[in-house]
């Protein structure tokens, strides 16, 4: 029941936007549009998929395989879209990765974790930039450039440093034990995880050299850099002139939005928080929000559509996989 009222918040968000802009006014905008430029752009954001396939398959040593890639990538992005703050993303890759890839779930979170690593490092200094630059919103980048920072520290820590990971995975786990779970389920859940937690550390470091590393930043910098381009194009198709600085700007913000909001894949929040942003750097309303809007169907839908279609074809499959790890910790 919870979901429901957290989508219905959502979906609420979107509609209070169309209202206020008025949908007849988004319409015309929208006919007026370079629907060309738009299909570039929807055509570069399915290319972003790509590059964030190639590098989840050279973390899991499998870079050849670009369709498999692209499928568990998809289906990752989907349950990101569906979770709040996107935490379902990393597990569902993992899981995805252990039935598509054939590797152990350990090696498929160490893969997602080192992808977030990189995402909210790079995004972290963006904004630290931005701060410095841009006096208008330097508050809030000041504090979405600590928050990402502080992220970025906590999975460098349980993706690389094994004895402060499971020192803080252990007073995690005496919280727990005052939870009223059972003696049997909490030892499980201490045995699995400390194994996962050093099954994951292990997997990371055997591929933390300096080539390696600097690669992954390379693909992560370069997904970063076309949604922005993304979006940059989708301004171009609304005849809006505006800054690339400034869109990058206005990304980064509105995904620290949509994350703090802890609305499915910031669904409402983010399209709410870019036409506000939009309209500080100088963009009227009705371009703000149509904008803002279609940016997000093919940012936001595109990719949640593919990964439900994904989805639906190995579901049985994955739902048997988190079924028989649960049951193996209650077991």
């Amino acid at each position: 029941m919870k979901r429901i009222y957290i989508l219905a918040l959502s979906i609420l968000l979107i509609i209070c936007l169309i209202i206020w802009i008025g949908p007849f006014r988004i319409i015309r905008a929208a006919c007026m549009a370079d629907w060309r430029i738009i299909a570039i752009a929807l055509l570069i954001h399915l290319a972003v998929v790509a590059v964030r396939s190639l590098r989840w398959g050279f973390i899991i040593g499998q870079p050849r395989r670009m369709g498999v890639n692209f499928k568990v990538k998809t289906i990752g992005l989907f349950a990101g879209n569906l979770s709040p703050m996107r935490s379902a993303g990393e597990v569902m890759n993992a899981v995805a990765g252990k039935k598509l890839n054939g590797i152990e779930l350990s090696e498929g979170l160490s893969a997602g974790l080192t992808e977030r690593f990189f995402d909210l490092g790079i995004g972290g200094a963006l904004l630290l930039m931005a701060a410095v630059m841009v006096p208008v919103i330097r508050i809030l980048a000041l504090f979405g450039a600590f928050l990402s920072v502080l992220i970025t520290y906590l999975i460098y820590i349980f993706n690389w440093r094994e004895e402060k990971g499971l020192r803080i995975y252990r007073r995690m786990h005496r919280v727990m034990e005052r939870l009223p779970i059972s003696e049997e389920i909490l030892e499980n859940l201490y045995t699995r995880l400390t194994a996962g937690i050093r099954g994951m550390i292990g997997y990371t470091r055997s591929y933390s050299n300096f080539r390696s590393m600097g690669l992954i930043f390379i693909l992560s910098l370069l997904s970063w850099l076309m949604e922005c381009l993304r979006l940059y194009l989708v301004f171009m198709a609304f005849r809006v002139e505006i800054a690339f600085s400034a869109v990058i700007i206005i990304f980064l913000l509105a995904n620290l939005v949509g994350i703090l909001s802890a609305l499915p894949g910031g669904m409402g929040s983010m399209e709410v928080s870019m036409t506000g942003l939009f309209v500080i750097f100088g963009v009227s309303e009705v371009m703000a929000g149509s904008v803002a809007l279609l940016d997000r169907i093919i940012s936001f839908w595109t990719v949640t559509v593919l990964g439900a279609i994904f989805s639906s074809f190995y579901a049985g499959e994955i739902f048997d996989e988190v079924r028989s790890y649960v049951l193996d910790i209650r077991s």
